[in-house]
């Protein structure tokens, strides 16, 4: 598989994504971008915005298995990780799985559930596997989370701490979209579209997910310049000394950014990454990084503002 055949694969998973996503092309994008990259992503938008429908799309047409869990504050780790059950037939325990055990899951308003639930889940992410009574259960690639969270409430929330957001290879912030595209959307719930009927809406499956084994090596083969490397490394230094910040970005950090920059560039049918692809997908790899001075926040910055000091302080290479 060539770059171009990335590009192509792109655009006929777009295609279908259309038809029953109006807008949203940039959160698509990098939610297609993180599940070639072998990355989770944490999806950020108020209620109504479509974040379940990406999730779902995404998982139809590449033919993955999709769960979606609904986090709460009693949900346990054996709800997501699965529990031993004793068969009396046989008098043994036999693993009853839980749903992390498929290829896409939906972590939906993953900031209500206690952080002991919210470790297993993200230990899983990490380590793709479970382990459940001294037995290791690897997980069937290949395996993304999407995790949602609500901008806005935050009465009852586990916030997730630093070091487990440093899991997640995007933040993606799901907007309110223009009133152009809300009357679209109205326009075809009212010529009948459902939501919950995705073959139905005419959708069809572009890749199967053994396919993307194919698809991640030919994006390993993407060329990066070693001037590339080290305006990445440049990056994260400048935001560990920024004024703004208490918490710059980690060394895991900028291993995504340069992943998510390969990936990106082949989907553009390059062979090769610009500083333009780094600079396209660094404010989802470093917003839920960052952690901001109470004196920048009071300023009105955000995370991507201080983003956006860090690319104008740092030379671009040629």
């Amino acid at each position: 598989m060539k770059p171009s055949d990335l590009q192509t694969l792109y655009q006929r998973l777009r295609q279908e994504a259309d038809k029953v996503i109006v807008g949203l092309e940039e959160p698509f994008e990098l939610l297609v971008v993180a599940l070639l990259t072998g990355g989770h992503v944490l999806l950020e938008g108020v209620p109504g915005t479509a974040k379940t429908l990406m999730a779902k799309t995404l998982a139809h047409i590449v033919q993955a298995k999709f769960t979606r869990i609904q986090f709460t504050p009693d949900l346990m780790p054996s709800d997501i990780l699965g529990t031993s059950v004793f068969d009396v037939t046989t008098g043994k325990f036999y693993l009853k799985k839980g749903p992390i055990f498929t290829n896409i899951v939906l972590a939906d308003e993953i900031n209500r559930a206690p952080a002991k639930t919210q470790s297993a889940l993200l230990e899983a992410m990490e380590e793709r596997q479970v382990n459940l009574e001294g037995e290791r259960h690897p997980l069937e690639p290949p395996f993304m989370v999407i995790a949602t969270q609500n901008p806005i409430e935050y009465e009852g929330t586990y916030p997730l701490p630093e070091a487990q957001l440093d899991r997640f290879l995007f933040k993606v912030l799901v907007p309110y979209s223009p009133t152009e595209t809300e009357v679209e959307v109205m326009r075809r719930y009212h010529q009948g579209f459902d939501a919950h009927d995705l073959v139905r809406a005419g959708l069809q499956a572009v890749l199967p997910a053994s396919g993307l084994a194919e698809a991640r090596e030919a994006i390993q083969k993407i060329i990066v310049e070693d001037g590339l490397f080290a305006y990445v490394a440049q990056i994260a230094a400048a935001s560990r000394r920024s004024p703004d910040l208490v918490l710059g970005a980690s060394p895991r950090a900028s291993i995504h950014v340069l992943l998510a920059a390969k990936t990106y560039a082949a989907l553009q049918g390059r062979d090769y990454v610009t500083p333009d692809d780094v600079k396209f997908v660094l404010p989802a790899v470093y917003r839920h990084r960052l952690l901001l001075k109470p004196e920048a926040e009071i300023e009105g910055l955000d995370a991507d503002a201080v983003v956006r000091r860090l690319l104008g302080q740092v030379k671009v290479p040629r």
